[in-house]
């Protein structure tokens, strides 16, 4: 019979691997390639919470806000 391997994550490197700055840089590309498919009027917004990073996506233009209200442009641009 094998044997099972028990994996302990060590807590803080990974609390450090979420917070870093490659992580940053690794959300806000996706994030950017969201945005691109989205359209014209799409941002990106990056920063670092508390215990991550994370990036968003946003309608900066009212034609933008008027264009994911109605067809839910960001939310299809996931798939």
């Amino acid at each position: 019979m094998a044997k099972v391997a028990k994996i302990k994550l060590n807590r803080a490197g990974v609390r450090r691997l979420l917070k870093s700055k490659e992580m940053q840089a690794i959300c806000t590309e996706h994030a950017e390639e969201i945005a691109a498919r989205c359209g014209e009027g799409y941002a990106v917004d990056s920063m670092q919470k508390e215990t991550r990073a994370i990036a968003t996506v946003y309608p900066q233009t009212a034609e933008a806000r008027r264009d994911n209200y109605r067809n839910n442009t960001i939310e299809k641009a996931l798939r």
